[in-house]
């Protein structure tokens, strides 16, 4: 009863070229990751405006060489070597000092980077945790993924470059403006006039670029959320021959993230060339009355020259806020989609003192249950029932009747609406969550293996148990015989999907994983569909061994499979329709009887 996402429906995720609302408090909470790093950020900054008013020296230091050479060519003044070698060592001295403070920022700066965006990733994967299964019902497996790498990603490679470049482009244009007011306050003057132009023509630009970047995060969420669906599901694709449909969406996708991209490069693009053409406007300009200057012997050739090296230092820290306006969008855009996920309500907090469940003995007790995944839509009403320790507790019913959200509440993956849920007498809500799912083994319908060797993926269930403990557990789930005949045996790896072996394989690996974790109380979820007949009746003789003293909850299809239950719950609509034995309830000829018949029918 879950909500099902359909891979082939349209996105619900509303794209919106809008700019953000909340982009000053997204810079807020994204500096609260740099707070910790601010002594290490002050010697940053620091390394950095030495680095940048060493430079700033530059340009008048080279002037003053140019203007004693002028004087020697142009005015017959003798050439003193003594005092260019003095200008030119003084030169190579700020030179080699600026480039040396700027590798100390650099290099603190990459560290203190690196920590911000690892605590960040850290909190991310804590908060993965903490979230409530509806969540990821709402989300597919690629938007999440998304936004936790791609996104998580963008800000990594942008947050280094924007802080450094944000704070040198301040200090630089700071320097060079008292530089220039040491040269001529005039020009100086006429310099400010000309930069209001590109200021109000790049304001624009800024709001419409932002927009188109939010928009391009967005698209490129969805689109990997659809990719990671159609892998996944490759074969059911195929099956349906669903592939040029698919294909078709793809497509549209990619064509939307094209026309969110190229806008969004276009309009960023047009601010390094809108800077140039104003800049070179201030260039004639300062050209022309520089000398006329130069005439009324206001100022020297030398300074000309350092006054217009500094106009296009100037320029520069423009021209560079306008690339880093276009890397910090993408910052802003991919910090909200992650924020959004530090956001989102986390499932129910244990009580402040929870208690731990120690000597489990197995008595479960569900009072006056009611429960839905919509609060306005209730799929379990009233639901009451007690499973005795060491009992075998069948639930059967037609599909969507609620026999996996009863296992769901149980394990406190989703909290109930009223009632109570209580094991040994004490209520699951005042336990500890980590306990009280210690207690639990489960072997599902759908195996989960992952990468790596059979012993491994067995040894998931214990860590501490011992090879002989691994093997032990691999007899007795009748998987020993088959593991021996793969080449490797117990090493051999198997591969992302667990593909290289068959369904019934991987089941028997999942259910010598559960033998091997000895829980309390056992969860079997038509835990022998994937097996043949005559593994099915092994797989129960292996089961009748593990569930011996261990209260047992098998949801089961094949009611074959549950005869010898204690205790089978008949759920249709949620409710308990019947209970009873298998004797007894195809003794009243009910819905149970009904079921039960129509699986052996001839």
């Amino acid at each position: 009863m879950r909500p099902n996402l359909n891979p082939n429906s349209k996105s619900s995720a509303h794209i919106t070229s809008e700019p953000s609302k909340n982009t000053k408090k997204t810079i807020k909470r994204l500096l609260a990751y740099l707070k910790p790093y601010k002594f290490g950020l002050f010697f940053v900054y620091l390394f950095g405006i030495i680095s940048v008013i060493l430079q700033a020296f530059s340009p008048r230091i080279l002037g003053q060489v140019t203007t004693e050479l002028y004087s020697n060519v142009f005015e017959n003044v003798p050439v003193n070597f003594q005092v260019i070698t003095k200008i030119i060592a003084t030169l190579a001295l700020v030179y080699v000092s600026s480039i040396a403070f700027l590798y100390l920022q650099n290099f603190m700066m990459t560290k203190i980077a690196g920590q911000t965006i690892y605590k960040l990733r850290k909190d991310v994967d804590e908060k993965i945790s903490r979230l409530p299964l509806n969540y990821f019902d709402t989300k597919t497996h690629g938007e999440v993924l998304s936004t936790i790498t791609n996104d998580i990603d963008v800000i990594n490679s942008s947050l280094q470059q924007t802080l450094i470049q944000a704070v040198s482009s301040v200090i630089t244009l700071i320097s060079v403006l008292v530089m220039m007011l040491t040269i001529s306050p005039t020009l100086t003057l006429i310099t400010f006039l000309i930069l209001p132009i590109s200021m109000f023509a790049s304001k624009g630009i800024l709001k419409k670029s932002q927009s188109l970047f939010k928009g391009q995060q967005q698209v490129i969420s969805e689109l990997n959320g659809h990719i990671e669906e159609m892998y996944t599901g490759h074969d059911v694709v195929k099956l349906f021959n669903r592939e040029d449909e698919n294909i078709e969406k793809l497509d549209e996708m990619n064509e939307k993230w094209f026309n969110y991209s190229w806008k969004a490069q276009f309009y960023s693009s047009l601010m390094m060339p809108l800077m140039q053409f104003v800049g070179n406007i201030g260039y004639v300009v300062i050209v022309i009355l520089g000398s006329i200057g130069k005439i009324n012997g206001q100022i020297t050739v030398g300074e000309i020259q350092a006054f217009i090296q500094y106009v296009r230092k100037f320029n520069e820290p423009i021209m560079q806020v306008a690339n880093i306006s276009n890397i910090f969008q993408s910052i802003i855009a991919s910090s909200e989609r992650v924020f959004a996920i530090l956001d989102e309500p986390e499932q129910t907090e244990d009580k402040h003192s929870p208690e731990e469940f120690e000597n489990i003995q197995g008595n479960v007790e569900f009072k006056n249950i009611s429960f839905g995944y919509n609060k306005d839509e209730m799929l379990i009403n009233n639901l009451s029932f007690t499973a005795n320790s060491g009992q075998k507790i069948a639930i059967v019913g037609p599909t969507g009747a609620g026999k996996t959200t009863i296992i769901n509440l149980l394990l406190r993956f989703y909290d109930i609406s009223s009632g109570d849920i209580l094991i040994d007498g004490k209520s699951i809500f005042e336990m500890n969550r980590l306990s009280l799912r210690n207690t639990f083994g489960m072997v599902l319908q759908d195996t989960w293996l992952f990468k790596g060797s059979i012993f491994d993926n067995i040894k998931y269930g214990n860590e501490n148990a011992t090879d002989e403990e691994v093997k032990n557990a691999a007899k007795a789930a009748y998987a020993h015989h088959f593991i021996k005949t793969l080449p490797d045996g117990y090493n051999f790896q198997l591969n992302e999907e667990a593909s290289n072996v068959s369904s019934g394989q991987k089941q028997l690996l999942t259910i010598a994983r559960a033998i091997l974790s000895n829980p309390n109380i056992l969860i079997l979820d038509e835990a022998t569909s994937n097996v043949d007949t005559r593994t099915e009746v092994l797989i129960q003789k292996a089961m009748g061994n593990l569930m011996n003293d261990k209260t047992s909850f098998i949801i089961a299809h094949r009611l074959s499979t549950i005869k010898d239950a204690d205790l089978i719950l008949v759920l249709d609509n949620g409710d308990i329709i019947e209970q009873g034995n298998h004797d007894v309830l195809l003794a009243k000829n009910g819905f149970y009887a009904s079921l039960y018949n129509s699986q052996f029918e001839e």
